[in-house]
């Protein structure tokens, strides 16, 4: 079936493999274009959003290392923004040159975009989600001091800054990504889980410490869109149980009832499976009509052909 709109969420390996540097990025965005535009010949509107947790762990640590008077390191939301802009266009680049290699007339644009979060988002008190170095304790509580941000200790590998990891609640240049798609143009939007903005009591939009679920983010986006599908990539063709033990299942057409009775029984990994399970869920809740497929990106033309992957509906 042709001309769904599709929102895709690229995984962490569609990007950066083993190797960081931006020869080798752009690279892997070529061959991930490649499976991409599979979507696009099969007359689907497409919009795609990606992660960016490792380059902008890795701009933090350059910033860190820069770090003076007369050259300061940027607060997160600019480095979030930062990654959005190089990601956005190597991605845009990507597509472009695969479209022209299909000989497909069609634009790409990148939009920077600013995900809305709540102020009072408990998120904000429990800060959670660790990003850039390892330190010791010492140099923790000797950076806490500096700079008055908090560490924890992180899984006995050492400490690490913590931030706050809110739900987003809106995305502000939605009007212009829902006219870019109504226009025919392939959109990429609210990268590395969008630019972490809250409402302030003057109506200024203001940036914040934190750092979005990209999963999140990219089903937020589906649901303002009015997506028809929503696909989550990630490492496995498929989403499994009893993953890598003997018994192992994989989930081939699954209903949200069936996936909440698999998160009761702890079956899908925290930071790994589990948010896009969530997110894939909270997807079909909202719109009933809309289906979520999670998979992984060389499975997207067996999707296209054969509804390969792990699809999920309201049931």
């Amino acid at each position: 079936m042709a001309n769904r709109k599709i929102v895709v969420a690229l995984g962490g390996n569609a990007i950066l493999s083993s190797d960081p540097s931006a020869k080798a990025q752009q690279e892997a965005l070529a061959e991930t274009a490649s499976h991409l535009v599979k979507l696009i010949k099969n007359g689907d509107d497409l919009i795609i959003t990606h992660g960016n947790g490792p380059q902008v762990g890795n701009l933090l640590l350059q910033h860190l290392a820069a770090d003076s008077e007369k050259n300061p390191a940027f607060p997160l939301d600019s480095l979030v923004a930062m990654t959005e802009g190089s990601i956005g266009y190597w991605l845009q680049n990507a597509l472009q040159n695969a479209l022209h290699e299909e000989g497909i007339e069609k634009e790409v644009a990148s939009v920077v975009t600013q995900v809305v979060v709540d102020k009072n988002d408990p998120a904000f008190i429990n800060l959670s989600k660790p990003i850039g170095p390892f330190y010791t304790e010492e140099e923790a509580k000797a950076e806490a001091e500096k700079s008055g941000a908090t560490f924890k200790e992180d899984a006995g590998r050492g400490w690490r800054k913590v931030v706050a990891s809110p739900k987003p609640v809106g995305i502000k240049e939605i009007e212009t990504i829902r006219t870019l798609i109504n226009a025919g143009h392939v959109v990429v939007a609210a990268g590395g889980g969008g630019i972490p903005v809250i409402k302030e009591d003057n109506g200024h939009l203001a940036g914040v410490e934190a750092v979005i679920d990209k999963d999140f983010a990219s089903q937020c986006l589906a649901e303002l869109v009015e997506a028809d599908l929503f696909i989550v990539l990630t490492g496995v063709d498929y989403v499994y149980v009893n993953y890598n033990k003997p018994d192992q299942a994989k989930l081939e057409r699954v209903n949200v009832a069936q996936l909440e009775e698999y998160i009761k029984q702890n079956q899908f990994a925290p930071g790994s499976m589990l948010p896009k399970v969530q997110a894939a869920i909270a997807f079909v809740n909202d719109r009933p009509e809309g289906e979520a497929v999670i998979t992984s990106l060389e499975n997207l033309g067996a999707l296209i052909e054969s509804e390969s992957g792990t699809i999920i509906e309201k049931g």
